[in-house]
Formats: structure tokens, sequence, C-alpha cells
């Protein structure tokens, strides 16, 4: 690296700069009056960073000491972690959970770009498609989820190409892409996949706008890794927001409670499973109401389905009407309990059994008082 004097220098073939560090004064120089120039007089140039030596403001402004000026970095840390994960079978990914979840720790400390690129398909490493494991159609799936789950997560993206056709040989510098593959109805319906994801991403502003603070992004479930089942929520300048729901386990999950920020009516405006797509059709169809049961720290909840291998993304459609104070905090209990035992044995009892239950509870919180 250009900004190490000792890089691939053994002791004794390097001189410590004056202030007796080993970082090139001179390189960060030229990075920092590069990168001045280009947007003084290119302003609508993007400068970006393949950096892997952890460098600190790599996208910071020169002004600021160290700081490079770059506009974006690549997150490679986000990118080895991400593809360690997707190419484990599904079998073990409970034990990698954490792999998952980690880039976002440091998912704020520069401008990150997420990227696959041409050095992810070279070199015996495997087509995007190649690396998934499973059957000819969980192979698929897997792109699409991982694809999903990729346009949600903070940071902007880069896809190499023949990723969106399905492309299973890897890229050959000396030949051109396989265009022939969408002759295929299912190379076709993955490379439609990737137009309507790219189409989401640019149209929903919670997609894109905050990419690099918390305001943009809040976890919802991150700890379920038994079901390697991950949601998040991605949050707009203007407060919308839209609920990321991954499963990365190929088995469906029905009925799978998810904490909501806002009471109210939800639907289901993005699946990676939709038949469209080539995807197994199980999806969420209709109104998805909330219920008043606490779930994930959030005072409300949805109940969904989760096709295996999907991601699926969620948008408040109507808020629930303010609720009437209860007139007691008597009153409040009986509403809560009579709730909970609904939903809670609604599938498993007789109504009357219901009814007996729900009155027991209400005449135990009465007593209680």
């Amino acid at each position: 690296s250009m900004l190490y004097l000792d890089y691939n220098r053994k002791d004794g073939e390097w001189i410590p700069n004056m202030y007796g560090g080993r970082e090139n004064l001179v390189a960060v120089d030229f990075l920092q009056n590069l990168n001045a120039a280009v947007h003084l007089y290119h302003p609508e140039a993007m400068m970006i960073a393949e950096e892997s030596t952890a460098w600190p403001s790599v996208t910071g402004y020169p002004v600021e000491g160290m700081g490079l000026g770059f506009d974006y970095k690549w997150n490679m840390g986000w990118m080895n972690d991400m593809l360690s994960y997707i190419s484990t079978d599904p079998l073990w990914r409970n034990y990698h959970h954490d792999t998952l979840t980690f880039s976002m720790v440091y998912a704020f400390s520069e401008n990150f770009m997420l990227p696959i690129s041409h050095d992810e398909v070279v070199y015996g490493k495997g087509s995007l498609i190649n690396k998934m494991p499973g059957d000819y159609d969980q192979k698929f799936a897997g792109v699409r989820g991982f694809v999903s789950y990729m346009m949600a997560h903070p940071g902007k993206k880069l896809m190499f190409m023949g990723g969106e056709i399905g492309q299973f040989n890897e890229w050959n510098s000396n030949e051109q892409l396989e265009w022939n593959l969408l002759e295929y109805e299912k190379h076709r319906q993955l490379n439609h996949f990737f137009a309507e994801a790219n189409k989401f991403y640019r149209d929903v502003p919670a997609m894109h706008e905050n990419d690099y603070d918390w305001d943009g992004f809040q976890w919802v479930a991150l700890d379920d890794y038994q079901n390697s089942v991950i949601a998040f929520r991605r949050i707009a300048n203007d407060g919308g927001e839209i609920l990321v729901v991954c499963n990365f386990q190929p088995v469906q999950r029905d009925k799978y409670r998810i904490g909501v920020p806002v009471a109210g009516t939800y639907e289901e405006v993005f699946n990676s499973e939709s038949l469209e797509f080539g995807g197994c059709g199980v999806t969420n169809s209709g109104e998805i109401k909330s219920k008043r049961i606490k779930d994930h720290e959030l005072n409300n909840s949805i109940e969904i389905t989760l096709p295996p291998l999907g991601v699926m993304y969620f948008k408040l459609k109507k808020k629930a009407p303010a609720p009437k104070k209860s007139t007691s905090k008597m009153t409040e209990k009986k509403e809560l309990a009579a709730e909970k035992i609904k939903s809670d044995k609604a599938d498993e009892m007789p109504k009357s059994t219901q009814k007996n239950e729900v009155k027991t509870a209400v005449e135990e919180e009465a007593k209680a008082e």
C-alpha cells in the first residue's frame, strides 16, 4: 500500500517519516490534493477507494488531518463476511450468525460501498450463483435473498456483471458474458428480479437516504441465530420506513412474529420469493394488521410467513386510530389480559374454552387489585 512506508519491506529497508511513524506523508498529501482537485473541477465525479488496511478516515475530509477525501470506500469486511456466510451450508449457519450481524458494528465509520467485484468471481472462487449451497432452485433463491439483503443494508452497492443473469461459469476476460442463458426462464426471471430490486432501491428513499448514520437504520431482530433470521428497519429523512425481514434457512417459518414501531396495517411490498422472480411463491398477501403484543422491545407486532431463503420488505399502509384512554388501570389490564389469551390460544382451544380462560384471567386481575 502506498500509504505505508514499511509495506512489503523488512526492517532496515524503510525510513520512518519526520514524526517517527510508518505513514507515507507524501502519499497522503498526494491523495488529499488529488481528491480535492477532482471534486473542485468535476463535482459530478465519484472517487472510490479499495483499501483494506483500516486506514482511519479514508472518506474523511482532508482538513480533518489524515482524512483522504474519497467519496466512498469499499467495505471489504462486509464482503468477506457475507460471501463466507452465504457459502456456508444452511445447516451450519446458526453457528455463524455473528458473521451476519457484525458489519453494523462499524457500518458508519466510513462512507462505505458494498462491493461484489470481479475479484470475487475469478481464480477458482466461483460465480455468485455457484457460491450458493443447495440444489438448482436453492442456488437461485440464495442469490435473490442475498441481493435483497444487500440492497437493504446501509452502504452504496457494487455488483459485477454476470451475477444478474445467473452465470454459472466464472468471469472470463477473454469472452463475453453468457447472454444465451436468458433463453431459459429461470435466468430471465433472475434478471427481472435484479431490475425490480434496483427499481425499488431507487424509488424508495428509506432504502438509500440515510446510509451513513444510525438515523437510517435500527435493528428489530438480530439474535435469532437458531432460525438464521434477522430483521431491521430502514428509515428515510421524512420518517418513512421499510421493515426488512431475512430468512437465511431453506425452511418456511409460519406465524413468525416481528415487532413493529407503529400500530396499524402493514403490507408486503417486495418478496425475493415471488413467483415472477422464479421463487416458491410463499408471500404475505393482503393487509397485515398489527396486534398489541410486545415483541423485540416494541409494543406492537405483526405475524408473517417467512419463505425459505426469502427476504421481504414491509411498510406501514395505515396507522391504527389512537386508542381511547382507559377509564382505569383495571380496565386496561382486563383488555391486555383478554387480548393476550385470545392471541395465544386461538388455534389451540375451542371458543367456549377461550371465553372461560379470558374470564378467569380477568377475575384474577380483579382480585390482585
